[in-house]
């Protein structure tokens, strides 16, 4: 038998989440959280049919008015129907949350992969992470707002760089491990080239841990999102998201509670729904849980 055969990589076991939904939906909560965030998304994505009137559409001669047929859920301070901004701020809240999820798994992958497997990389990105990361990501993000506007792409930018070197330590940390295995030494030895060995030995280690961190991250923008709605630094009030729903509608809360209610309930259910989700992944994809529990 040659040499080559014997240096051969072990490919890793491939991840594929579909094999995670059976086993997932097994648990009554989790089931219902998936239910209750599907539900959510549906009513996001359908919000132009399922609105009744125009959310930015002034009527002040319904200024504060309660609910009634027109209105299921009311009007809020300048006459606007409060469902339909509930339901359109339900896409912008979600789009933040998925948007810095995305973008922040993403690049923060492609740095946590050099660094971790580069060391002369690593010098460098962890001095810029431990600085990114001594600085409080609300404060951070009210800081880039105020500099560049209260623009949906600044917003969204402003939220999700705090949480790039989260994910850039993840995938580091991840690398650092596997990168001492036979098949990644196996690989080097046989002179493959860096980009093939983060491409096809590297990263597929790291997908299962990103799911489950991105879930939070996902959850954490759109908590982040509403707080800077709420301090007046967020988006724009003329496009409805939860927070700053819950910003026009907080001096009027002893008058029409429901003007906060109906939003932070959404908020609420939505990062509860996610979280449940997310710790669900972990128990299933961690394996120290896996072994802990085939051990009992």
């Amino acid at each position: 038998m040659s040499l080559n055969t014997h240096l051969e990589p072990i490919e890793p076991r491939r991840f594929s989440p579909f094999h995670l939904a059976p086993a997932l939906v097994q648990a009554p909560l989790v089931a219902l959280s998936a239910t209750l965030l599907i539900a959510i998304l549906i009513m996001a994505l359908l919000a132009p049919w399922l609105a009744p009137h125009d959310p930015g559409l002034l009527n002040p001669l319904m200024r504060l008015k309660q609910a009634s047929a027109q209105y299921p859920l009311g009007n809020d301070a300048y006459g606007r129907d409060l469902l339909s901004r509930v339901l359109y701020g339900a896409r912008v809240s979600l789009g933040i949350g998925m948007g810095a999820a995305l973008f922040s798994v993403v690049v923060g992958l492609a740095i946590g992969l050099l660094s971790g497997f580069l060391r002369w990389v690593d010098a460098i990105v962890m001095r810029m992470v431990d600085g990114l990361m001594a600085i409080p990501n609300v404060l951070l993000a009210i800081t880039i707002v105020t500099l560049s506007g209260a623009s949906l792409t600044t917003v969204l930018i402003a939220i999700t760089l705090p949480e790039i070197p989260r994910i850039i330590r993840l995938v580091r940390s991840v690398v650092l491990t596997v990168r001492e295995e036979p098949y990644v030494e196996a690989a080097i030895s046989l002179g493959s080239s860096v980009p093939r060995i983060l491409w096809r030995h590297l990263m597929p280690n790291t997908f299962a841990p990103l799911i489950v961190q991105g879930s939070y991250v996902c959850a954490s923008a759109i908590l982040t999102e509403a707080v800077l709605s709420f301090l007046g630094t967020g988006i724009n009030p003329v496009t409805p998201s939860w927070g700053n729903i819950m910003a026009e509608g907080r001096s009027y809360f002893r008058l029409r509670p429901e003007l906060i209610f109906w939003p932070g309930l959404c908020l609420s259910l939505t990062i509860l729904s996610i979280n449940i989700l997310g710790d669900a992944l972990r128990d299933k994809l961690d394996p120290r849980l896996i072994k802990r529990g085939e051990g009992r």
